[in-house]
């Protein structure tokens, strides 16, 4: 139904948005970052994982990879009261960190089939499998943008689509395309008929 995917998708959002707050508030802001783009991602381990993306103060861009294990909040001192701060640190806590300046390559292993796993290139070669591929595309597309921003330098990337990384103006307006084309089209017949002369019945 319609209706449900609209609200499906809205509930999506606003998940996504309250998630993005709790992770900015519990560990980027403490250190000074500002998280710019995370997608969930799949690991061996329990829980549920995010690969992030931030920017510091001194302009430098992290990735991380943040691991969410759910736990029972701790109990204070006073047995009327629980130490959520505690809780949620203990529940968001960043297991790999790497620098995009120091990342080489982002392989998407193949364009042509629908696969959400990608290679990042350090020192070592990380293998991350998003959630899907709008959600892989989607980070790669973040970190293009900053490392055009912050690095001022491109991304060297490897088997992507690329329309999908960088749309032209063309490709990300087709639809308006579309309407100023027929537009046209109507109003090169409209003159093409005023010029025409229609006999007239004797």
């Amino acid at each position: 139904m319609p209706g449900h995917t609209r609200a499906g998708a809205h509930t999506h959002t606003v998940m996504s948005s309250l998630l993005r707050e709790e992770m900015q508030r519990v560990l980027f802001r403490p250190a000074k970052q500002r998280l710019v783009e995370f997608i969930e991602i799949e690991e061996p381990s329990h829980g549920r994982h995010f690969l992030c993306a931030s920017v510091a103060k001194n302009k430098e861009v992290q990735l991380c990879i943040v691991h969410c294990q759910m736990s029972v909040p701790l109990k204070s001192a006073s047995k009327r009261s629980f130490t959520k701060r505690s809780c949620i640190q203990e529940c968001y806590q960043r297991t790999e960190i790497w620098s995009l300046k120091d990342l080489t390559l982002i392989d998407g292993r193949n364009p042509d089939v629908d696969d959400p796993c990608f290679l990042l290139h350090f020192d070592e070669v990380r293998t991350v499998t998003a959630i899907s591929c709008s959600a892989k595309y989607a980070i790669v597309r973040a970190l293009v943008a900053l490392s055009d921003r912050y690095c001022q330098r491109s991304l060297n990337l490897r088997n992507f689509d690329w329309p999908y990384i960088k749309p032209t103006s063309f490709y990300s307006n087709k639809g308006d395309c579309a309407v100023l084309s027929q537009i046209c089209f109507y109003a090169i017949n409209l003159v093409c008929l005023s010029m025409c002369h229609v006999p007239l019945d004797g």
